[in-house]
């Protein structure tokens, strides 16, 4: 009886050590929203030195039409061996006027995400198709034809 003990016990902790490997993965990336932090805020008020004092430096800026800085953060979780899930997807976008005043501090979450799914696996590209033979026998007879010399006349005159 006392033989089949430890065996038991070997099994139970092999299970326990096995399922602690099983356990969900979590990463936030990005910035860590802390929501008193964003509700401080104040359109009008503000302007773009107090937000990177409140808020840091921006995830990234628009380049193009109205000044705005983009907080992104997002939560994805994973299984071991398994893709990545998104759990939350959260943007801050604050909009800033031309005196660099904060007109308005809006947030979208993952509603406003777009999952794109590529047509086929190879792009489009313009000019010929080639076969890969073609390729690989298509400059036979190309090499010391006119105009490869070192001068570039066709001429191998080495004056």
């Amino acid at each position: 009886m006392l033989a089949g003990k430890p065996i038991v016990a070997m099994a139970i902790l092999a299970a326990a050590v096995s399922t602690a490997g099983c356990t969900t993965i979590k990463e936030n990336r990005g910035y860590i929203v802390d929501q008193s932090l964003v509700d401080a805020i104040q359109p009008g008020i503000d302007n773009q030195q107090s937000v990177e004092s409140t808020l840091g430096r921006p995830t990234f800026t628009s380049q193009f039409g109205q000044p705005t800085w983009y907080y992104v953060s997002n939560l994805s979780e994973r299984k071991p061996f398994r893709r990545p899930k998104i759990k939350s997807h959260d943007v801050l976008a604050v909009r800033f006027d031309a005196a660099g005043n904060v007109v308005s501090a809006d947030r979208s979450g993952i509603d406003k995400v777009v999952y794109l799914s590529p047509d086929g696996d190879s792009t489009p590209t313009l000019g010929r198709e080639r076969s890969f033979f073609q390729d690989l026998f298509g400059n036979i007879g190309a090499v010391g034809a006119g105009g490869a010399g070192p001068g570039g006349n066709g001429s191998n005159t080495g004056s």
